[in-house]
């Protein structure tokens, strides 16, 4: 959504222009009949959502939608939305982009007074900037896309309480069978489980940003998500590190060499990822 507010901003005038252009050609649709109403559908295809108001901004038409009406929507009052809009000229107003929360998508509304009624227009962000050649959005492309990130995003939350499971698995084996039960019983179940918790942060990230919100990514979080998960890849080599010390201490510690080699590797990972982080934090300033 960052990204469809950061291109209608640098458009914001002629987008605006266009539409105020267009409404005021084809005022002569701006009735109390909803039949009339419907067609500013078929002049605007981003369009999503039409409703009227008396001057106080009391809602004097159903929710008017391209294939339904929302009657409930009647006597609402809208003069909440009022208030945060902009005055473009006499009788025209435009909000700025929002989360609606009768589509549940980014939007921007328009308010046309005329006749003592208000006329609210919704237009769908991501469609309005499509038919402005902005971006490019395929409809069966973005479903694929959707159904392959979805897919992932499950597979990976399967594998991630696959690995929880065994974690508990694992620990119970050793705990039932107390010749077995060693310092090695703790720290593995402990290093599943920090895979489990890395892969399933991993998993939700992906299904929040591309299936549930958006398809299309914020490179800000992409930093972020891969920092989270970078961060939990070191502390579960950490552990692993931690454990083949002790190993080698207790049993050969002429192979301690390869401990350290490992524990090198480590800090050579976390150097990397305070410098990927430095460099993010540095472009954010710019």
């Amino acid at each position: 959504m960052q990204e469809f507010i950061s291109i209608y901003n640098e458009h914001k005038s002629g987008i605006e222009k266009f539409l105020f252009e267009t409404l005021r050609n084809n005022a002569q649709y701006m009735t109390s009949d909803v039949s009339t109403i419907k067609s500013f559908f078929g002049i605007f295809p981003s369009l999503e959502l039409i409703y009227v108001s008396d001057d106080k901004f009391k809602q004097t038409s159903p929710n008017i939608f391209r294939h339904k009406l929302l009657t409930t929507a009647r006597g609402k009052n809208r003069s909440y939305l009022a208030t945060q809009m902009v005055k473009k000229e006499e009788g025209v107003f435009i909000s700025a982009p929002y989360m609606s929360s009768a589509t549940g998508e980014s939007c921007i509304t328009m308010m046309v007074f005329t006749n003592n009624q208000n006329f609210f227009f919704d237009f769908n962000l991501s469609s309005l900037l499509s038919r402005f050649g902005l971006v490019e959005r395929h409809p069966t492309f973005n479903f694929v896309t959707k159904a392959f990130y979805f897919g992932i995003g499950v597979s990976l939350m399967f594998f991630s309480v696959m690995s929880i499971g065994y974690a508990f698995y694992d620990y119970f084996l050793q705990l039932v069978n107390p010749s077995e039960y060693t310092l090695e019983s703790v720290f593995k179940p402990i290093i599943a489980l920090t895979m489990g918790l890395a892969i399933f942060d991993l998993a939700k990230t992906l299904l929040e940003r591309e299936v549930v919100y958006k398809a299309y990514s914020d490179k800000k979080d992409e930093a972020r998500l891969l920092s989270k998960f970078l961060t939990a890849i070191i502390i579960a080599l950490s552990i692993e590190a931690l454990m083949v010390v002790f190993k080698m201490a207790l049993h050969d510690a002429s192979q301690m060499l390869y401990a350290l080699y490992l524990i090198i590797g480590i800090a050579l990972i976390i150097l990397s990822l305070a410098f990927y982080t430095k460099v993010n934090a540095d472009k954010k300033l710019k």
